[in-house]
């Protein structure tokens, strides 16, 4: 977001400067998205928490959080910045434009957010997403990001949770690994058995980790943060990979193994701040988002035949 400020700057102005904050989550970082030095912005915060009467940040691990006034003051703060960019599409005609930030798995990011944007800059060419790829619980006060895409049931309080879509993990193995101790018939068959996963220590998703769960015998052979990793490594005989069905059933080289034994169903949570949807260039991205999830809902979680890689 670019700022023009005036020498006397307004109470908008500086709601505008703390919903960058918000997004940025440095001082630092956000002085420099806005053109101003970093006393600027601590300077505009300032006014603002006075006039409020009250904090709207707080010193977090990873950055600034947002107060309970925060969030309301940000919620205000979107309000206007909605307002204005509508204002200016009326009079230059111009389409939507600007960027989108989003934090969302791998799998999903790969798989629908991509496409999603793809069609949205067919129609829009000045709008840009911003992906960090994560498999995380939702926070509360997301620093950087407008929107969250997480696995399982968000608990949080001062944010929005709307269901997405379910998919489906399933276990399989290459067809060279198979050949070699046979395709197991049960699973049982499948105590000691290597496994491709997420690395234990640093999964904190409780649907994730039921998943896991469910397999107590498996060896963890290889593990990964990185899904696509996964698939990569079950691919090149590494050990079983609980994996997306998603992405696993478009490989030709990949066999699902026990799928009537061993299947999890998940969902997709879409996580923002109360207000986020309305804003045009999210309400777009997020329609965008809905067509492609419908289009490959099956897909999703392997009712129907995989799309092709290419």
């Amino acid at each position: 977001m670019n700022s023009q400020f005036t020498a006397s700057p307004s109470a908008a102005d500086d709601l505008l400067v703390l919903l960058t904050v918000s997004r940025e989550g440095r001082f630092t970082s956000a002085a420099n998205s806005l053109g101003v030095s970093h006393t600027t912005v601590a300077r505009r915060v300032g006014a603002l928490e006075k006039s409020l009467g009250g904090r709207v940040l707080l010193a977090g691990s990873d950055g600034w959080k947002l107060t309970p006034l925060g969030e309301r003051a940000v919620t205000a703060a979107r309000d206007i910045e909605a307002a204005i960019a509508q204002l200016r599409r009326e009079e230059s005609g111009a389409d939507l434009a600007g960027v989108i930030r989003m934090w969302a798995t791998d799998g999903f990011s790969g798989y629908i957010a991509a496409p999603a944007m793809a069609a949205l800059r067919r129609k829009h060419d000045r709008v840009s997403l911003e992906l960090i790829t994560s498999t995380r619980q939702a926070s509360q006060h997301p620093v950087g990001a407008d929107i969250q895409v997480v696995v399982g049931r968000p608990h949080v309080q001062r944010a929005r949770a709307v269901w997405l879509a379910d998919y489906a993990l399933g276990l399989y193995a290459s067809r060279e690994l198979l050949s070699r101790p046979g395709t197991p018939q049960r699973a049982k068959d499948l105590d000691g058995a290597p496994l491709v996963y997420f690395v234990e220590s640093l999964l904190h998703v409780d649907a994730l980790d039921d998943a896991r769960r469910a397999i107590p015998g498996m060896v963890a052979a290889m593990t990964s943060t990185n899904v696509f990793v996964q698939v990569e490594a079950t691919r090149a005989g590494a050990g079983f990979g609980l994996l997306p069905v998603f992405l696993a059933d478009r490989d030709p080289d990949l066999v699902r193994v026990l799928p009537d034994a061993i299947e999890h169903v998940l969902p997709y949570f879409l996580v923002a701040r109360p207000g986020t949807f309305e804003v045009p260039l999210i309400a777009a991205f997020l329609a965008e988002l809905q067509a492609r999830i419908e289009l490959v809902r099956p897909v999703l979680l392997g009712t129907a035949p995989p799309e092709s890689p290419g």
